[in-house]
């Protein structure tokens, strides 16, 4: 999809279609003002007499006006005026991009980003245009035999805008939201491949193809020789049960000088987890493909970060491996040895991920980072505690709270911050090892991230759990794509 400004006035607009709001008691926007002035009061017109209130995500297509300039109109409800909140924003934007989709037009006009929401600038809401329409258009069809007719005629959206100010907001705004919006692709793209496709191979080799297109990435992969080296016991008996090899996958991007601390991403990078021996229910088991979302959402990360050149240094770690049963699998009551040199009794196979994130959160201390951020699917008790709007946030620095909280409020890609209190390491007690590797059925998301406080003493460390946000059930299955825009913000943050 091609996004850009347009600078020109309603009264000579030119357009195959317009995109326009209007408030509850049908009250137009500006520009929608203006072309409705331009057609002699015929937005008004219809609102009144189809009888749309105008409350958010409510929609009037209008397929054909007198104007031979401009073809279709697109008006879209925003709610009440004084109102209009972020949530309420996106919710229209949605209305509107299945509304464009629907009237088959090549390119359009959007007037929505002048709407006043609440806390919001400009750019803001040219930016959530490009991620929720592109959200919209997404379909993964690699693996149908017949697609389908999916694609949209829809090629080029452009943003009025008459203000030199903010002309140079859209510019950014663009350039920002299409990023992540390429980011947010491939993570769900990588995510939604079956678990016979994507293995952790598989997965490296698509990170290695997103570093070859970046002059300022440079991606390696460590493979199980390397960390046997290393001594990441915990990462290897994770993936002793399956015949896929596991891979540690490294990307390195340099934005600055090479002196300057990097922030370092981890994303947990289970391309199928079964459970192990602990294994899970048959039911639903197919979306533990979706076990490393985390993985996937760092290398989207990545990929928007030198797409927008930031200027920062940026390492994304991704461990990569399958957990299945098998006669060499992890077992109940095995102990393993960590990098760190912390001796784990594994109580439950299924408490893998931890095993994997400890090891490369030792991994993340050579690079001496400005902050350390984890991302994972970690736990079903934090979609207990949370449900599926935010995603869970544990942290042992405040400063990095602070940021990592504002950035997902920025980004609508929201967390909530979790205790992480000295009491829980009292579940983890072994009789026979230095910890077990989960605190029994309390607290469950609590106590997997004081599991991994024990091995991010040494810097800033801020731990996402996204299993109720990294992917939709039911009719809708499919990855978010989240948490991308969250880590690319926060990056972002780190510039200004």
């Amino acid at each position: 999809m091609d996004y850009q400004t347009k600078s020109e006035y309603v009264e000579s607009l030119v357009t195959p279609c317009f995109v326009g709001g209007f408030y509850q008691k049908r009250k137009l926007t500006p520009s929608a003002v203006m072309l409705d002035a331009r057609l002699d009061g015929l937005l008004e017109k219809l609102l009144k007499r189809d009888d749309i209130e105008g409350k958010p995500g409510d929609v009037l297509v209008i397929p054909h006006t007198p104007l031979e300039d401009i073809e279709r109109v697109i008006l879209v409800g925003l709610g009440k005026k004084e109102e209009l909140n972020p949530a309420a924003y996106r919710k229209a934007l949605a209305a509107a991009a299945k509304a464009l989709k629907d009237v088959n037009a090549k390119q359009a006009v959007s007037a929505l980003p002048e709407a006043e929401v609440q806390g919001r600038d400009f750019a803001w809401n040219i930016r959530q245009s490009i991620e929720t329409l592109d959200a919209s258009l997404y379909r993964f069809t690699d693996c149908k035999s017949e697609p389908g007719n999916h694609k949209t005629k829809l090629n080029k959206l452009y943003f009025l805008v008459n203000d030199e100010t903010a002309l140079a907001m859209a510019k950014t705004a663009i350039e920002q939201g299409r990023a992540i919006a390429q980011g947010v692709k491939l993570a769900k793209d990588l995510a939604n491949q079956p678990g016979n496709v994507c293995t952790p191979t598989h997965l490296a080799e698509q990170a290695e193809r997103v570093g070859k297109h970046h002059k300022k990435l440079k991606v390696k992969v460590l493979v199980e020789k390397d960390l046997e080296v290393l001594g990441m016991g915990a990462f290897l008996s994770v993936s002793r049960g399956s015949d896929e090899p596991a891979r540690l996958i490294v990307m390195e991007y340099s934005g600055t000088a090479a002196k300057t601390p990097p922030y370092v991403l981890i994303g947990k990078g289970l391309t199928f987890d079964a459970g192990g021996i602990s294994i899970k229910p048959a039911a639903n088991m197919d979306e533990m493909k979706y076990d490393m979302c985390g993985g996937a959402g760092v290398i989207g990360a990545l990929l928007a970060v030198a797409e927008l050149q930031l200027p920062l240094n940026v390492v994304g770690l991704v461990p990569a491996s399958e957990n299945l049963p098998s006669g060499t699998a992890n077992k109940p009551g095995d102990i393993v040895k960590s990098m760190a040199g912390t001796t784990i009794e594994i109580l439950n196979t299924d408490a893998e991920g931890r095993l994997l994130l400890c090891d490369v959160l030792t991994y993340a201390k050579r690079y001496e980072p400005a902050a350390v951020i984890d991302v994972a699917t970690l736990t079903g008790a934090c979609v207990v505690a949370l449900g599926r709007h935010p995603s869970g946030l544990w942290s042992n620095n405040e400063e990095l709270a602070a940021a990592v909280t504002a950035a997902g409020d920025t980004a609508f890609d929201r967390v909530w911050r979790m205790p992480l209190w000295e009491e829980y390491q009292e579940q983890m007690k072994s009789n026979f090892a230095d910890v077990a590797n989960i605190g029994g059925p309390d607290g469950g998301s609590v106590t997997a991230a004081c599991f991994l406080s024990r091995f991010a003493k040494d810097f800033p460390w801020a731990h996402v759990d996204i299993a109720g946000t990294a992917w939709k059930s039911g009719a809708d299955k499919g990855a978010t794509g989240r948490p991308v825009p969250l880590l690319v913000q926060y990056l972002i943050d780190r510039t200004q």
